[in-house]
This record gives C-alpha cells, sequence and structure tokens, in this order.
C-alpha cells in the first residue's frame, strides 16, 4: 500500500471533470519512454523464534528501517515516526503488520529490475542479520494469527482497521496476513491502454496461478493453493474485483474514472495527517459537501490518493498495475515483469494475447477468478482443457515479445530467461503451493528454511 507522497502541480484544485481523467490522460507515454516498475513485499520475522516483530522494540520494524539509512536511503516521517524510505531504488514502506515493502524504481528492462531486487534483499540481510531478522517470500503468514501480529504506526492504517470489518469479513487478514509481488507498466494513450487493461485483466488469474504460493495458515494447510487472492473475494466489494465494465464498449480512462469516483472513500490527507472520510463519497467532496472537511474540494493530489484505494486486480493510476501474484522467492520477483512486460510492451504479443481471451464471456471471467485460488493451474480454461495448457501458450507468446524487446545485458543474456521459473510451473503443472504442501507433515517450520531471502 502507498506511502503518502505528492507533486507541487498536485496541490491544483480540481475545477473540472477533465481533470479527474487528466490524471490517466497525462500518464500517456511515447514507446521509448515506457518503464518497468516492481513492488515486492515479504514478511519479517524473528530469526530465533519466527516471531513477527513490532514496530517499536529493540531489533524490530523501526530499527530494520533505521539500518537501511546506511545504505542511502532517506526516512519519511510521520508522526514522528519513519514509516518510510526513499532513495535512488525507489521507496521501501511498511505494510499494515510490518510486511518489508520494496517499490522499485521505473527502470528500463528486467535485467535492472533484477539488479535492484537483488541490492534491496542484499540490504535487507546485512541489517537483518545484525538485529537477528530473516525475511519470508510467501503469498500469506504459514503460522501466525492475526491477533499475534503488530500493527504499524501509519495513519491510514488505523482508518482502514476500522473499516474493514463493515465491509468483509477477510479485510483485516488481507491487510495483516498477506504478501505479494507487483508489476507496474506504462501505456502509450487511450486505446493502447484499453488493449492492455483488458488483455493483463483476462489473464491475471492466469498470474494468480503461476504464483500461487499461500497453501497454509496458523500452521496448516488452508484448503487452498493462493489463499492471499482467495482473501480478495471477502475484503471489500466496493473497490475490488475483475471490472466487467473493462471488457464492454465504450471503456476507457473516462469510464475508470466514474468506477473510481463510485469507490467510497478511507481518507482526506491535510497537513501531515489523514483525516477519517471511510464510507464517504468523493462525488460529495467535489462538490464542497464531504462531510469529513465540509465546504473543501479535492486537490489532484486527493484523487491520486483516492485511486490508490481501489484494489481490483488490475489498477490505473496514470499507468497500470499487475496485482494478482502472491509473494515469492527472489526469481518470482524478476519473474512477474517479464511475464507482463513480454506481453504487454511488443504489440505482436499484445495482439496475440488479446486473440487469445477476446471471446471469454463475463461468466468465463468470473468462472477462472473463482476457481483459480483453489485449483490453479488445474482449473478449467475458458479455451477447454486445464490452465496449464494455456499458461504454456501465453508463456510462448510472452518468450517471442521478449525475445522481439531484444534487451540484453552485459553478458549478452536476454529478458527470456527470467521467464525460466514460470516455465517450469507450467510444464510440470506445479505451483509452489503443491510443492509445499507435498513437504507438510504437520508442521510449517520447514518453510522458514526453503522460502526465505
Amino acid at each position: 500500500m502507498s506511502t503518502h507522497q505528492s507533486l507541487a502541480a498536485d496541490d491544483a484544485p480540481i475545477t473540472t471533470r477533465a481533470a479527474l481523467i487528466g490524471v490517466f490522460e497525462d500518464g500517456g507515454k511515447p514507446v521509448d519512454a515506457w518503464r518497468i516498475g516492481t513492488e515486492h513485499e515479504k514478511f519479517v520475522y524473528r530469526l530465533a523464534d519466527h516471531r513477527a516483530p513490532s514496530y517499536e522494540e529493540p531489533g524490530g520494524i523501526r530499527d530494520l528501517l533505521l539500518g537501511m539509512e546506511r545504505f542511502g536511503w532517506e526516512p519519511v516521517i510521520e508522526g514522528g515516526h519513519v514509516i518510510a524510505l526513499k532513495g535512488a531504488d525507489g521507496a521501501i514502506s511498511l505494510e499494515p503488520a510490518g510486511q518489508f515493502e520494496l517499490s522499485g524504481a521505473p527502470v528500463e528492462n528486467i535485467h535492472q529490475t533484477c539488479a535492484e531486487s537483488n541490492r534491496h534483499l542484499a540490504q535487507c540481510r546485512e541489517v537483518g542479520n545484525e538485529l537477528g531478522l530473516g525475511f519470508l517470500g510467501l503469498g500469506f503468514w504459514p503460522d501466525k494469527r492475526r491477533d499475534e501480529l503488530p500493527w504499524m504506526p501509519k495513519g491510514r492504517y488505523a482508518i482502514m482497521r476500522a473499516h474493514m470489518p463493515r465491509v468483509g469479513g477477510l479485510g483485516l487478514d488481507m491487510m495483516t496476513r498477506t504478501c505479494t509481488i507487483q508489476t507496474n507498466l506504462d501505456y502509450a494513450g487511450e486505446a493502447d491502454m484499453v488493449k492492455k487493461f483488458r488483455v493483463s485483466l483476462a489473464l491475471q488469474p492466469l498470474a494468480t496461478a503461476l504464483f500461487a504460493n499461500s497453501p497454509f495458515g496458523e500452521g496448516k494447510p488452508n484448503g487452498f493453493l493462493s489463499y492471499r487472492s482467495h482473501i480478495w473475494t471477502d475484503t471489500d466489494p466496493a473497490r475490488t474485483g475483475t471490472l466487467p465494465f473493462v471488457f464492454e464498449d465504450g471503456f476507457g480512462f473516462e469510464r475508470y474514472a466514474d468506477y473510481a469516483l463510485d469507490v467510497p472513500m478511507y481518507f482526506v490527507y491535510r497537513a501531515g495527517k489523514y483525516i477519517d472520510a471511510a464510507g464517504q463519497s468523493f462525488r460529495d467532496f467535489l462538490a464542497g459537501r464531504l462531510p469529513a472537511l465540509p465546504g473543501e474540494t479535492p486537490t489532484i493530489a486527493d484523487w491520486k490518493d483516492h485511486l490508490s484505494t481501489a484494489f481490483p486486480e488490475v489498477r490505473m493510476k496514470g499507468y497500470l498495475e499487475m496485482r494478482g501474484a502472491d509473494g515469492g522467492r527472489w526469481d518470482r520477483i524478476c519473474a512477474l515483469p517479464a511475464l507482463w512486460v513480454g506481453l504487454l510492451y511488443d504489440d505482436v504479443a499484445l495482439d496475440a494475447a488479446w486473440e487469445l481471451v477476446k471471446n471469454w464471456t463475463a461468466e468465463d471471467h468470473a468462472r477462472l477468478r473463482d476457481d483459480v485460488p483453489r485449483l490453479a493451474l488445474k482449473a478449467p480454461s475458458p479455451l477447454g482443457g486445464s490452465l496449464q495448457a494455456l499458461a504454456k501458450q501465453v508463456l510462448a507468446i510472452a518468450d517471442a515479445g521478449l525475445a522481439r524487446r531484444a534487451r540484453q545485458n552485459r553478458m549478452g543474456d536476454s529478458e527470456q530467461g527470467f521467464l525460466n521459473p514460470l516455465r517450469e510451473i507450467a510444464d510440470s503443472g506445479l505451483t509452489n503451493a503443491e510443492r509445499l504442501l507435498a513437504r507438510y507433515e504437520g508442521s510449517t517450520d520447514f518453510i522458514y528454511e526453503t522460502e526465505s531471502y
């Protein structure tokens, strides 16, 4: 989840509907300016006993953040607490229960993504070893109850914590017990955005299946391969889901703005503090009738903040966010952007992927979203057969897209190699979740040995 940051231009008041849509229009970039942003979260635990450390305790999350400053990271302060860091490799932030996230800087190719991730993980290990902390790559805490987990001192989380039980049964689990990998990608303009949004939204369940990595909860199998994905089905229906309107005629920037306007608000940020506006309407805010701030109207920064509180499977914020993957080992961090860049940053690949999904019905999309958390690659494909067969087709398209991009590192390696972990999963039909279940013998302790960074 986002840490509050805004530009001076974002202080401009919103006076027209065009200003709302302009945030999306301004995201359009020429092809040579397209970049790749990768975000990845990991669970932090005590090496001695696997306990999740609090923010305040000696050697806890605060000290972890402070320890990272030696690498040139600069602190971000909220309410007197260091709650994030910013630097050349992007930003480090905290999820609600102390999950540690790198939101990587925009880079040109997957080689740079992987180098950035490796630097970050090396820094985490150096500081973590000094503090007795480890880092776990999984989609859901394998053994922690919610009441065993701490809360971080971030204003927006206090508001969300109070609001979540009003709108869903698993929202607090989403906040405290999940980790994900995400990829953020650019578009050229509205037409390009529409095609990329449709392809990535249709295939998001496939990414969930390939990255399924959350089969345990509270020390035992939970009945799912991606329990993290299932959690999103009972978090808050007003701000989650597969957005059927994306596939309807006329979809574009304006239609997404209408969707976002109808997402209930969480907060307004003023003078360094989060003001509770949970459940209130951004449309009322535009009209100066927001109960939390009577008479005030929003700025562009308020609109951007609001956009960050919608959580569909694919999200637009002036770029597209791919949100379907569980957290996982280091090679998965590089594999996710490789998959989506191969599909979306090459016109031939994008057209081929669209040919696969363009005739899927709303029922197909919904069924796939419902099946994948339990079945992963064994879920039925809308094209017939299992999702495993579709995975092989899609990975072949992505591989060809990366080949045509022809972005090599200094050793002459292409970006295609970053797909190898996904190819192995597609060929075998076995997700990491299934491999972990096969090793389970009544305890999840082994996961700390096999799935830590």
